[in-house]
């Protein structure tokens, strides 16, 4: 196995999804395929669960030949914190050696060697020995679906996390309410339609429903993933979060409802 990035954007987007993903794992599995990477987790609490997927054309290149999938897990901050280390002028290569493997490597490669002080370094990140079982996730069809930016969401839960750490979410065909509220006060935030990228629900439909904002607001820690966030929720659901990377790549979270 062996995959390359070099376009800056995408080691952005690809070092801002092990900051997301650090905060929900300990430890990450990283499954190939010969068509994909794919990564599935979840909390110590079975709270949030979070499915990546990207395909192999995403990447500058990837190598990947077997037939079968192949599996390793690493410690989800080790390997952030080397994916951090990336540079402006830098190619990412991540492979593993031929055989049985303890240790992911993982290069960061001048584009163009012509600066000063700027060299080739070379890192591993021991794999850890440990199974995880893959969840089937079932296709839902949501009550509601709405669309924003991820820095609007991203400013509301910065703010939103500062009075408490439940979010009760409002959607009806006027708009939707976000509410939570603490030992500090309370806050509202009422979103319009026409403030929405997309917008459904049945009609006459209202939702009343309330997550852990603590979780929420670890999912929209980063802008750079997506311009947008889609969110679906359905009762008795866990609500979900998606960003579409392009070329038919995303990253998906769910996050348990509150019991009423």
């Amino acid at each position: 196995m062996k995959l390359q990035i070099q376009e800056k954007s995408k080691i952005d987007v690809f070092v801002a999804i092990f900051q997301l993903l650090k905060n929900c794992s300990s430890v990450i599995k990283l499954d190939f395929f010969q068509d994909k990477m794919y990564i599935q987790g979840m909390d110590k609490s079975h709270v949030c669960l979070f499915n990546v997927h990207i395909c192999n054309h995403w990447f500058q290149s990837y190598l990947y030949e077997s037939n079968e999938c192949q599996s390793i897990v690493v410690d989800s901050s080790s390997f952030f914190t080397i994916l951090s280390r990336s540079q402006e002028n830098n190619t990412i290569v991540i492979y593993c050696d031929d055989g049985p493997a303890d240790t992911l490597n993982i290069d960061m490669l001048v584009i163009d060697p012509s600066g000063k002080s700027e060299y080739n370094r070379y890192f591993q990140v021991p794999l850890v020995d440990t199974e995880q079982e893959t969840l089937e996730v079932p296709d839902i069809e949501y009550d509601a679906e709405f669309s924003l930016k991820s820095k609007q969401l991203f400013d509301l839960a910065g703010q939103l996390i500062l009075f408490g750490d439940v979010i009760n979410i409002i959607c009806s065909e006027d708009g939707i309410d976000l509410n939570t509220s603490g030992d500090h006060g309370k806050m509202k935030v009422s979103i319009p339609i026409d403030d929405l990228n997309e917008f459904s629900i049945s009609e006459g439909e209202t939702i009343d429903l309330s997550y852990s904002l603590t979780y929420l607001h670890k999912m929209c820690l980063t802008t750079k993933l997506s311009k947008d966030i889609s969110i679906g929720i359905r009762e008795d659901y866990p609500i979900s979060i998606k960003y579409d990377l392009g070329e038919t790549s995303y990253v998906l979270f769910f996050v348990a409802p509150k019991m009423k």
